[in-house]
């Protein structure tokens, strides 16, 4: 049992799709930006199910990536893995397990129909940005050198490249 990599899921993930909505949701109730649940049409069940579904799959591949090609370590920036993973989607693009997250942020607020759950996620997706071009890829270019700057040259943060990257793609 990988306890670091439990506490970093109930922390991080935990948080952002769970805790805080729950607390905007709670926050709304009585509010003209209350959620509604269940969504009226099965046109908007099938799109919220969709962008779950994607969030899910991206967040536990890139989970499974890290547990199993990280080299010890979790997702979370205070107990970082040890190994530069570009496997997967991280071939594509560099954020995908954020991307993942910002999938199911989009899900539950189409599944609740709820508009201050999108503009969480808009917060979060800003506050990420800044985060990672100010904090978290300078200490990734710092721990992995020539790699990661190649990598990062290479490979956008949020946009995926349409072929998957390879060390040969550098400049």
């Amino acid at each position: 049992m990988n306890t670091p990599l439990i506490k970093a899921i109930i922390i991080l993930p935990g948080t952002v799709l769970v805790y805080v909505p729950a607390l905007i949701v709670w926050l709304t109730r009585k509010t003209a930006f209350a959620a509604s649940f269940p969504p009226a049409s099965a046109t908007t069940w099938l799109v919220g199910l969709l962008f779950a579904a994607a969030g899910l799959i991206l967040m536990f591949w890139t989970m499974r990536l890290f547990a199993v090609e990280g080299g010890g370590g979790t997702p979370a920036p205070w107990e970082p893995i040890k190994n530069f993973i570009v496997l997967g989607p991280y071939r594509y693009v560099r954020n995908p397990m954020l991307i993942g997250v910002n999938l199911f942020l989009i899900a539950e607020a189409i599944l609740l129909q709820s508009t201050p759950i999108f503009m969480w996620m808009v917060v979060f997706v800003v506050i990420n940005t800044f985060y990672f071009a100010l904090s978290e890829e300078p200490q990734l270019e710092q721990r992995f050198g020539e790699d990661y700057a190649n990598y990062r040259r290479n490979v956008r943060r949020w946009i995926p490249r349409l072929t998957p990257y390879t060390f040969d793609d550098d400049e």
